[in-house]
């Protein structure tokens, strides 16, 4: 094993890497005085921004969090890599051979083992892409083809198909210089018996990549009777690059638009995001393998967040000039059961993210790719068009299931929605739809509000206000008390022992 990067090479890369860059690849920056960008901390959940980045001195600071650090502490944090991985990324990022001070003076580029698993699975998509065309994969072409894809549909979404055998890209990958453990630990491969063998056989296969549109894994579907994995999809398993709960299929096709429009439109499958983009909405992205979670909402919302108003918290749809539809978070649930547990289960996000979410369901129940197969792309559009807040479609569908022209009938909707009016954690919003609750059943208020007090301290649910910024400090309560709130629009770096602190401990 190579032995230290040589001190002059990692002052190379610190001096090719661009910090800005790097940064805004995960996190929407805005310029806030001189030389100063701030966003959303990509490293804790907050509301308005507090992480500051200054490109001109190399350094970036969160005073919410109180992480910071160079370019090199930026890449340790967002990838979860020690220091020496964060050197050996951004050299191979930039090009850039490294030294080590053992390799008795021969130039060697080693490149990280995050670098080798990225390369293995863009070698991979490269096989799966070339095998689309084969004869094999004629199921595949048939699948694809009879929801409406064409050959260059196909190619723009990156669609391919992983040949039936037992090693077909574990021999494909070895001849391009990949070890079997590399195959295994990019998730690309697995032990058996006689010996590595390919996870994905005769499948069609989706690549899962990041905003910047790196290959982290895959999604394949089946297509044959005899295969031996029931499941009709399959993902990679969770790597040190892939990670189910922080993944969005479409990501890195979606991300200018979401950031554009400050709209995410949430699907269900690999077909559904591909249906949504050639109708024209250009803003979906889905799940892979998982259901929607708290690090998928912090995602979404660094990427929809507005902060023009500065410290004013703007929460729920907005205006945006230009767009219709606007600053939302929009699910395609099916309108069945388990469209409504789905529904239910976004329930545990937090406040904040709750009031601008949506759900959009066709009447029909058809998802969006069946949607644009039978009434073309105009109703996929109008489907998002149409979509009600989460909140009441929730709502609506426990009261639709009761006939409230008895009283009998009444109790029983007041009874089903008070423990989901009970679980809204923003007290405001709680009493809204109350209300509205108890117009829409023909009940006295205080009937209402008497069963969804008693949910509300049976469920122990914490409240919120999702209309006032949250308090990152305060005297006497842990970590960063005592430490200024830094509002957006201010320059962080006023301070000049602050700035010479950070200027010495990214040096």
């Amino acid at each position: 094993m190579a032995g230290m990067i040589l001190k002059e090479d990692v002052e190379k890369v610190r001096a090719a890497t661009d910090l800005y860059d790097i940064v805004s690849a995960s996190v929407t920056l805005r310029p806030s005085g001189t030389g100063t960008f701030v966003g959303l901390c990509p490293f804790h959940d907050e509301k308005t921004p507090s992480f500051s980045v200054r490109p001109a001195l190399g350094v970036w600071h969160c005073f919410g969090c109180g992480l910071g650090g160079d370019v090199f502490g930026y890449v340790e944090h967002q990838e979860n890599i020690d220091f020496r991985e964060a050197v050996e990324l951004l050299a191979d990022k930039y090009h850039i051979e490294l030294h080590y001070e053992n390799s008795g003076g021969r130039t060697e580029h080693s490149g990280s083992k995050r670098a080798r698993l990225i390369e293995a699975n863009e070698e991979a998509q490269r096989f799966f892409m070339s095998q689309i065309m084969s004869k094999e994969a004629l199921a595949a072409r048939k699948l694809l083809g009879g929801r409406n894809f064409s050959r260059a549909d196909c190619e723009r979404f990156g669609c391919g198909y992983a040949p039936q055998g037992w090693d077909n890209l574990v021999r494909y990958l070895a001849s391009k210089g990949f070890t079997q453990q590399e195959m295994l630990d990019a998730g690309l491969a697995r032990q058996g018996q006689r010996g590595v063998y390919d996870y994905f056989r005769g499948r069609a296969t989706w690549p899962i990549r990041d905003s910047t549109g790196r290959t982290l894994g895959f999604g394949a579907r089946k297509l044959y009777d005899d295969d031996q994995i029931a499941a009709k999809y399959i993902n990679t398993p969770d790597t040190q690059l892939y990670r189910k709960t922080q993944v969005l299929y479409g990501i890195d096709l979606a991300k200018s638009s979401i950031v554009k429009k400050r709209q995410v439109v949430i699907v269900e499958g690999y077909t559904d995001v591909m249906a949504m983009h050639l109708a024209g909405i250009d803003t979906a992205v889905a799940t892979c393998g998982t259901a929607f979670g708290a690090e998928h909402a912090k995602i979404v919302r660094r990427l929809v967040a507005d902060d023009s108003l500065g410290a004013v918290q703007l929460v729920g749809p907005l205006n945006v000039p230009g767009q219709a539809l606007s600053s939302r978070i929009v699910f395609t649930f099916d309108g069945d059961a388990a469209g409504q547990k789905a529904a239910l289960h976004a329930f545990g996000l937090d406040s904040a993210f709750l009031s601008q979410t949506f759900v959009a369901v066709a009447d029909d129940n058809l998802d969006p790719c069946d949607l644009r197969i039978n009434r073309g792309d105009q109703a996929v559009r109008s489907l998002i068009e149409h979509a009600k807040p989460l909140y009441d479609f929730v709502i609506d569908a426990a009261i639709g299931r009761f006939d409230t022209t008895y009283a009998t009938g009444q109790m029983g909707a007041v009874k089903a929605v008070a423990p989901l009016i009970a679980q809204i954690r923003d007290r405001s919003q709680r009493d809204l739809y109350a209300r509205k609750a108890t117009r829409r059943i023909g009940v006295d208020l205080d009937i209402m509000q008497r069963e969804v007090r008693s949910a509300h301290g049976q469920l122990h649910v914490r409240d919120e206000d999702a209309y006032s910024p949250r308090r990152r400090f305060g005297a006497g309560n842990g970590e960063g008390a005592g430490q200024p709130r830094v509002e957006p629009g201010s320059n962080p770096y006023a301070n000049p022992a602050e700035r010479r602190a950070l200027e010495h401990r990214a040096a």
